[in-house]
């Protein structure tokens, strides 16, 4: 499991790789600037070496231009996966300053924040994938409140409950321990990020 802390930002990252595949048809990136925070979590179609093909396209160019805004990136996204296998792609970049957050989803990745209010927040994502094609994009805002979580996951990790998961006093090392434990899948490629935007 990868951790990763920042002034305003604490996250854990974890991925499995589909038994007996030996690469994985997840790819994901995140970095994290005095001013915003990026993440990307692409889910290649299928599994084995073409859908991490796709999916580390998608991480790639999202890499390079991390700066640009999230409309922009979802459409490099799209552009790269053209004569290659599609993706399920989501990005989110979170603007420190402004307490903003922006996303945008093509597919079967779920995200959920969750404010110390008791507020859940759940974009709902474009059904399809990217695969070159014009495609619409569904790109939302939200404000967010300090101390709120996180969590993005790929469809390999059947979550139920992500409230209450997130809503409890834990921290969001222990609820990433937990969803290791009680979701174990082998039967696809399973990625998931929690975070604390502090």
């Amino acid at each position: 499991m990868k951790h990763f802390l920042k002034d305003k930002l604490e996250l854990y990252a974890h991925q499995t790789t589909k038994e007996g595949k030996l690469e994985c048809g997840d790819s994901y990136y995140y970095t994290a600037t005095d001013d915003y925070f990026v993440c990307v979590l692409a889910d290649g179609l299928g599994s084995g070496r073409y859908a991490h093909e796709a999916s580390a396209a998608v991480v790639s160019v999202v890499e390079q231009h991390h700066h640009e805004d999230v409309d922009t990136l979802m459409k490099y996204c799209n552009n790269i996966l053209v004569q290659k296998r599609g993706a399920a792609v989501s990005i989110l970049k979170v603007y420190f300053h402004s307490r903003e957050f922006v996303y945008s989803c093509v597919g079967n990745i779920r995200f959920f924040l969750y404010s110390p209010n008791g507020k859940l927040t759940y974009p709902l994502p474009v059904t399809g994938y990217l695969s070159g094609k014009p495609q619409i994009f569904h790109t939302q805002r939200f404000v967010y409140e300090p101390s709120s979580k996180f969590l993005i996951y790929s469809d390999g990790f059947d979550i139920h409950g992500a409230k209450s998961l997130l809503k409890g006093y834990l921290s969001v090392e222990s609820i990433a321990n937990e969803i290791k434990r009680e979701y174990k899948n082998t039967m696809d490629d399973a990625t998931f990020i929690i975070g604390s935007l502090l």
